[in-house]
């Protein structure tokens, strides 16, 4: 269970500066991690992505944290416990058993061998075959899918449906198209879909 460790301001002598995970508030990874690098004597890490999400407007490019609600911090925690609890944004740091947890550095090494740049990592929001996609506009606005075929030159997609307690193949704009995912970092390519032999498929164009 995560909590807040309360610890003496005064630092050993030999206290040594060390990775710990900081858990933000809802959406505030951005507002966190200013606000804690302006503490002083902590260095600050928030690996992004940058992706481009279809939303009813169109494509739209946007910048989303690898770790939705958590960045890294290195300093001498000793030092700045209270600032660090107290800065605009943070909700608490990890620990474990009341103690707070050490984020092995490297780890945190790899992490930024892949993400060297403050803009991020570009990511490409592509469908695959079997990917389980929710429609954001149109005739079957709300409806849960499953990708068929991608069709990159009309950029437009062929997606299975549940009409009317039967299965039916849809071809629709690639922009009203969101993929279920509940986190940027569980971006992984998904299986082939694979269909019952003589099942009856039928098919409309929106």
């Amino acid at each position: 269970m995560l909590a807040e460790q309360n610890m003496n301001s005064a630092a050993p002598v030999d206290a040594k500066p060390a990775w710990y995970c900081i858990r933000t508030k809802p959406k505030h990874e951005h507002i966190a991690s200013a606000n804690v690098a302006r503490l002083g004597e902590v260095e600050v890490f928030c690996p992004r992505l940058r992706v481009q999400r279809a939303t009813r407007r169109g494509m739209v490019r946007t910048r989303e944290a690898l770790f939705p609600c958590y960045l890294f911090v290195r300093c001498v925690i000793e030092n700045r416990i209270d600032a660090l609890r107290y800065a605009n944004g943070v909700g608490s740091l990890v620990n474990f058993g009341g103690k707070i947890a050490q984020v092995p550095a490297g780890v945190v090494a790899e992490l930024q061998n892949h993400f060297q740049s403050e803009d991020g990592v570009e990511v490409q929001d592509e469908l695959q075959p079997g990917a389980e996609v929710v429609v954001s506009g149109g005739a079957f606005e709300g409806m849960q899918a499953s990708v068929l075929q991608v069709l990159p030159a009309r950029q437009r997609v062929q997606v299975l449906l549940e009409i009317l307690g039967r299965p039916t193949r849809v071809e629709v704009e690639r922009s009203v198209l969101s993929i279920e995912r509940e986190c940027m970092a569980d971006r992984v390519p998904f299986l082939a879909a694979a269909w019952v032999p003589g099942e009856q498929i039928s098919s409309v164009r929106v």
